[in-house]
């Protein structure tokens, strides 16, 4: 549904977007995250048509977003990270105004704003003035807003932005079922929030592709740390026998009434059966085990390690890719001022 290939976007002072290249599919919810700065809503920008990239493609639908940007903006619904709303309007009259705006015959404006309102469930505030609904109420109209010339392809960047757990449920709950019948491009910064409603996440730092595929493909691809947690009841209780265990990098015991004594090891990701092990030296001592699991790593533990990644990368090919780039000649490589040349000042 949106093809992304080797975008780039350059302005004067930075590199803000640097060859990334990734694919959306039809009917898919796709997370889009990375740390502040890394240049997620300048490409939710480039896809929406909102800026011009410096190099790179992007076709939405079939439609290249150079070559016919109005195609592409009719097949997307954008809802941008700070909503532009008309707080001095009511909601339905927004709406209406907002699907002329983008097209919608006049005789299905009615029925347009209608379907709006009922798919973002605000029904009950339409005759409201926008500007004195809550935040999680104008987050919903901003929704409204982006679904209401029925596009296939929602792009929304940071949605639940200054809402609260229950209005992020809420949104969380929508999102999933817009999903059903639309492609969802989601940035958040709430990363348990993309876990759960993501299908697949693309990862960018510091303005290139970091990390790309599902929630359980990132987890096989660490080699970092993994978490066994274990509640041992024991008197005299010392941790140099987990220290020991093959595998284990850390232990960190957390003292709790009764005797109980709450432990997290640190383990390497390909370590062996840690748990078998621990077991095993509880038994040996006549400690009482009364929990013993392995913690998979959260989406969270996967961003972050990806993105810490990046520097080492980038000092790894700085370091080994000078001496390549003098025998390549620069073949392949934009002249110095050719890529710049192109940029928009805007």
């Amino acid at each position: 549904m949106i093809q992304v290939q080797h975008l780039t976007k350059i302005f004067p002072a930075r590199v803000a977007v640097d060859d990334v290249s990734f694919d959306v599919k039809e009917r898919e919810i796709l997370g889009f995250l990375g740390p502040n700065g890394a240049g997620k809503t300048t490409t939710l920008r480039m896809i929406t048509g909102f800026l011009p990239p410096t190099q790179g493609t992007v076709v939405v639908g079939g439609n290249d977003v150079v070559g016919d940007p109005v195609a592409v903006k009719r097949m997307i619904g954008y809802l941008p990270e700070h909503v532009p709303l008309y707080h001095e309007m009511r909601v339905h009259e927004y709406l209406r105004f907002r699907a002329a705006l983008k097209g919608v015959p006049r005789a299905r404006l009615g029925k347009a704003v209608d379907h709006a309102l009922e798919e973002c469930v605000i029904g009950d505030v339409r005759n409201r003035i926008v500007g004195q609904l809550s935040k999680g109420y104008r987050q919903r109209v901003g929704i409204a807003d982006a679904l209401v010339s029925d596009p296939p392809i929602l792009i929304l960047d940071e949605p639940t932005i200054g809402l609260d757990p229950t209005q992020i449920r809420e949104t969380r709950r929508l999102i999933r079922e817009l999903g059903r019948e639309r492609t969802v491009v989601l940035s958040s910064h709430i990363l348990p929030e993309v876990e759960m409603v993501c299908d697949r996440v693309v990862i960018i730092s510091r303005g290139r592709l970091a990390g790309e595929g599902t929630p359980d493909q990132l987890r096989k691809q660490l080699t970092g740390q993994v978490s066994v947690r274990a509640e041992i009841r024991a008197e005299g209780f010392d941790h140099a026998a987990l220290r020991a265990i093959e595998g284990v990098t850390g232990v960190e015991v957390k003292p709790e009434m009764g005797g109980v004594h709450s432990v997290v090891l640190s383990c390497t990701s390909g370590s062996g059966p840690v748990e078998e092990k621990v077991f095993e030296a509880c038994v040996e001592r006549g400690w009482v085990l009364r929990r013993l699991d392995r913690s998979a790593p959260t989406l969270e533990d996967i961003f972050v390690e990806i993105v810490a990644r990046e520097p080492e990368a980038e000092a790894h090919e700085a370091e080994h890719g000078a001496g390549q780039e003098a025998k390549d000649d620069g073949a392949g490589e934009p002249a110095e001022g050719e890529v710049k040349g192109k940029e928009d000042p805007s």
